[in-house]
């Protein structure tokens, strides 16, 4: 299914993937920025036929944004037809106003009580940069699939959503999380597999130049850089460089385009136009063997 759609795993990611649909439980993906993550829950909707619902997660980050909050104009409408009609009946309005009708669904109610009824492919995208209190939310979510409102009570959902959650490690995320679910730590590509993904999302690129590209890019990430660049920079190198109606690498060229795999300045300085030279030269000849 994967490879239907294009995305190019290894057999320990796929093996994580099936293993989370057939037991039912979260998946839990950590790794470097760029690594396919992301991608890998939007394939997952995609090959399921299923909808994806993202939350992206932001330092923060709170129920009403995430959960669900109560639609307060709406209401607040309601409240004033009833004392306009007279003899409003307080209790029976209050009642009346904190039902699902004036609710308003986030991300994670949206995927535990959708409105179509088809459980969804839930992303929940970057938890490390959310808070600790966070966390410890989503701990019912993960365990029971359900979330718990004071003024209707627990919500559960009828058939659990396909949870995806990724991290990127800019701090830990606590074990109880992890207990939750099948964990997986997805790595930078070998470059066999990288091969295999410039072809596939990069068609127009010369079958050199994708050699030559992955070739140079292996070479990069076992430098000493700040952020090595991922697959995401592979890519967005390849592109920039079929733009630029290029069949092999040059210096010059490689010098010019360079932004688009390097991410920051430190590293750019790191790439003096010997090392570039020196790197081209490696992944041209590399490229020529294979």
């Amino acid at each position: 299914m994967l490879a239907g759609e294009d995305y190019v795993a290894d057999r320990r990611l796929a093996t994580a993937v099936f293993l989370a649909l057939k037991l039912a439980r979260p998946l839990f993906l950590e790794g470097e920025a760029g690594v396919g993550k992301t991608e890998l829950a939007k394939v997952l909707a995609s090959g399921l036929g299923r909808p994806l619902v993202r939350l992206q997660c932001y330092e923060g980050l709170d129920t009403a944004a995430a959960v669900y909050e109560w639609n307060y104009p709406r209401q607040m409408i309601e409240i004033r037809l009833a004392e306009a009609a007279g003899g409003a009946d307080r209790a029976a309005l209050s009642r009346q106003i904190f039902t699902e009708a004036f609710l308003l669904k986030r991300p994670l109610l949206q995927a535990l009580a959708p409105d179509d009824g088809v459980a969804p492919v839930l992303l929940i995208d970057e938890l490390d940069r959310t808070d600790e209190p966070f966390e410890a939310y989503l701990l019912e979510v993960l365990a029971e699939y359900q979330v718990t409102i004071p003024e209707l009570g627990p919500v559960r959902a009828k058939e659990p959503p396909v949870v995806v959650i990724t991290s990127n490690r800019t701090r830990e995320i606590h074990d109880a999380i992890k207990r939750r679910c099948l964990y997986h730590w997805v790595d930078y590509p070998d470059a066999e597999r990288e091969l295999a993904i410039v072809r596939r999302k990069c068609p127009r690129a010369s079958a050199s130049l994708a050699r030559e590209v992955v070739a140079f890019t292996q070479r990069l990430r076992a430098m000493d850089l700040f952020k090595a660049p991922g697959i995401a920079e592979t890519l967005d190198w390849a592109e920039a460089l079929i733009a630029l109606d290029r069949v092999a690498l040059d210096p010059a060229t490689v010098a010019d385009t360079l932004g688009a795999l390097i991410k920051y300045q430190d590293d750019l300085a790191t790439l003096t136009p010997e090392t570039t030279a020196r790197l081209v030269d490696e992944a041209r000849r590399e490229s020529a063997t294979t």
